[in-house]
């Protein structure tokens, strides 16, 4: 059987996309108050009319704790009036919009929130210098409950798809990884336990949606650090997943903000840009071993997630969307033909908006980021490609 038409209309769950291309969530800073501005639905609208089938809200947080610093919305009825103003701008282009529904967990700054930060366990944050405190069981229902009440607001909003963010050593994540998870309750132990708190968002999420949108999940091949997410453990938590019911597609990632960001980015290591961009306390403490080790080197190569992500797609039935590096026509054909059913980009259509576009009409073949990634730092100024918008964004 032929490969799909990567660029042919597609259905997730109860959603049809113009094409099988996702925007991946990459935070904007365009939203200091916390609050959508012009300047976020413009980053959002530049990918939609360049082509992108579905592009991805970053960082909409279920909590005031559950934002990685202050300048991120909470989901709210504060908020709604924004993101429904969003999506209106989206949908006039013919692309779908999804929200990124997360709680940071540990990688919340707790500083900069003005509240204190909650994992699976109590440990210091290298962010805010504070001790992230252990999640109760009231806090587990509470952020059960902002998940599903974030959930409805989306959708009223109009929009498309939920991603649930269960990756990248957020709350979730903290639970399912061994190294950070050291409960002695039933919240730890085997996988299952570990996996319990994702399934229950997700199953709360999917009854109170039904089949109004999209639910997706992204996940870990790999956390990339000992203690972390393994491969064997991405998989067997990917199949709990798909025996509940409750995911549409899943979204293949890796690394860890917290622990080892670059082993998602690849590619260059900005570590002067990083230093220069953080606080006092941080900018020094990145001068030490322990601050340098943090920021490893990984040689970017085109799809580096493909072989992990392979062994996710032979256990699976599910759905899948690769990440990881994808900048080339050849490379999304390829995908297709490995039997992913979506390919997600972010650096790519960061460097250029209307890369999808062009390589449908096949006016070019390949993306030019050069993977330098010192649009990471720029997340705090105004997400950007500094290669060509060297200034911060004036929002």
């Amino acid at each position: 059987m032929a490969a799909p038409d990567v660029f042919a209309p597609v259905q997730l769950g109860p959603v049809t996309l113009r094409n099988r291309t996702v925007k991946a969530a990459t935070f904007e800073g365009r939203a200091p108050e916390g609050q959508v501005t012009d300047s976020l639905i413009d980053y959002h609208l530049a990918v939609a009319r360049g082509g992108i089938g579905l592009t991805t809200v970053a960082y909409l947080a279920v909590a005031p704790e559950g934002r990685t610093h202050r300048e991120q919305i909470v989901v709210g009825e504060h908020s709604l009036a924004g993101l429904a103003r969003m999506a209106d701008a989206i949908h006039e282009t013919g692309a779908a919009i999804a929200g990124q529904v997360g709680h940071a967990g540990p990688v919340a700054n707790g500083r900069s929130n003005g509240v204190k930060a909650i994992a699976a366990s109590p440990m210091p944050s290298p962010l805010s210098m504070q001790m992230v405190k252990s999640a109760t069981e009231a806090d587990l229902t509470r952020v059960t409950k902002a998940y599903v009440a974030t959930a409805r607001t989306l959708v009223r909003a109009g929009f498309d798809v939920l991603e649930l963010h269960m990756a990248h050593s957020y709350l979730i994540s903290s639970f399912l990884a061994p190294g950070l998870n050291r409960r002695k309750d039933s919240w730890n132990g085997s996988l299952e336990a570990r996996a319990r708190l994702a399934r229950q968002v997700a199953r709360a999420v999917r009854d109170e949606v039904g089949d109004e949108v999209a639910v997706t999940a992204k996940i870990s091949v790999s956390d990339g650090f000992k203690g972390g997410v393994t491969t064997a453990d991405g998989i067997a938590f990917a199949q709990l997943l798909e025996a509940d019911g409750t995911i549409d597609a899943l979204q293949l990632s890796g690394g860890s903000s917290l622990m080892n960001p670059m082993y998602l980015f690849r590619g260059e290591t900005p570590v002067k840009e990083f230093a220069a961009s953080m606080p006092l306390p941080v900018r020094l403490g990145m001068r030490t071993p322990v601050g340098r080790s943090f920021l490893k080197s990984y040689e970017f190569t085109e799809a580096y997630f493909r072989p992990k992500a392979l062994q996710f797609r032979e256990a699976l039935s599910l759905p899948l969307m690769l990440l990881g590096g994808i900048n080339r026509r050849d490379t999304m054909e390829q995908a297709m033909a490995d039997g992913f059913d979506f390919v997600a980009m972010g650096r790519a259509v960061l460097r250029e908006p209307d890369l999808v576009n062009q390589l449908q009409a096949g006016e070019v073949a390949t993306g030019i980021c050069i993977h330098c990634n010192r649009c990471m730092p720029t997340i705090y100024s105004g997400t950007r490609c500094p290669v060509i918008t060297p200034e911060p964004i004036q929002i």
